[in-house]
């Protein structure tokens, strides 16, 4: 009989947490009377994680699967490997930590059956130290403002989606935060419900304050990659004609000044800088304009996933 949810849990020193996971999801799942199987991946974990996964593997229920990395490569690896292994028609991504409760998964597959393709998770209320909720509520609000896609806790890892909505998506380093958005922009309908949140009870987190800081540099990339991939010079242009009207500004300013009969202007550093932001603007031009030459050349109708096919 074919699949009809898979769970997906990523796993990363989780050792006392496992079992317990385990076996409340076992309950919820056997309650939802659906066909199902439970990945977990062992995103390199350093102490009992795996020993205690393969115990579980070899204890007879058959549904279940175990990735292991040889190393930690990160969460959006690990969701990669289990995208590209589950069979389910409706896919369910949660932390080991025991934070997620299994309990909310009938709500995320009936939101899925009302016609979304991305049913995001929004803890509320948060257990967790001010240290991560006070950055995460800025981090949602950017996030928001920026790509259109307004939820308030985007980064949530207990989340449902459609199979299809998964179809070509491609995360790595750090992406796993933005996939709300790389799927909102293939044209995907999401939405996002409140979920029960639970305090940690054993291990400790293990996101520091320098995800911050990453996660900025992946917005810049999803950014480009939603909304400037098929029109580079669009962002290239509006960063050079920036840089080459300041520092034509500049240029006039001191060519006015040397009109007036004020001193010479040739060793100011203001005029390198004038100089600098206009070659700068021209060379970002330069370089929309091949940008916009490599993806003309390379695009093709194939390239959109967006469309559907009529049946």
């Amino acid at each position: 009989m074919s699949i009809e949810v898979s769970i997906i849990i990523t796993i990363y020193n989780e050792e006392e947490n496992i079992r317990l996971l385990y076996n409340e999801l076992s309950e919820v799942l056997k309650e939802l009377g659906k066909n199902y199987e439970i990945i977990f991946v062992d995103d390199g974990s350093s102490d009992s994680s795996f020993k205690i996964l393969k115990e579980l593997y070899e204890g007879g229920d058959g549904r279940i699967k175990v990735i292991q990395f040889r190393r930690n490569f990160g969460k959006s690896a690990a969701l990669s490997a289990g995208f590209a292994e589950a069979s389910g028609e409706i896919i369910i991504t949660m932390d080991a930590d025991l934070q997620d409760d299994p309990q909310e998964i009938p709500r995320f597959i009936a939101k899925i059956n009302e016609g979304y393709d991305l049913v995001s998770g929004w803890k509320f209320p948060r257990f967790d130290p001010l240290s991560k909720t006070i950055p995460s509520k800025f981090f949602n609000y950017i996030t928001g403002l920026l790509t259109g896609v307004r939820l308030h806790d985007i980064n949530c890892g207990f989340k449902a989606y459609r199979k299809s909505a998964l179809s070509e998506l491609k995360i790595y380093g750090e992406l796993h935060r933005y996939i709300p958005v790389l799927v909102h922009w293939k044209g995907f309908k999401i939405t996002e419900i409140k979920v029960q949140h639970h305090p940690r009870q054993f291990g400790r987190s293990k996101f520091g304050i320098e995800r911050f800081l990453r996660g900025f540099f992946d917005l810049i990339t999803i950014l480009f990659l939603t909304q400037y991939t098929d029109r580079p010079l669009h962002l290239f242009g509006q960063l050079g004609l920036f840089s080459f009207v300041i520092g034509l500004l500049i240029n006039i300013y001191l060519s006015v000044l040397w009109f007036l009969g004020y001193r010479p202007i040739g060793n100011r550093p203001l005029l390198l800088l004038g100089i600098l932001l206009t070659i700068i603007g021209v060379q970002f031009f330069s370089f929309g304009l091949l940008a916009e030459m490599i993806t003309r050349s390379s695009i093709s109708d194939n390239n959109y996933s967006v469309k559907v096919k009529l049946l």
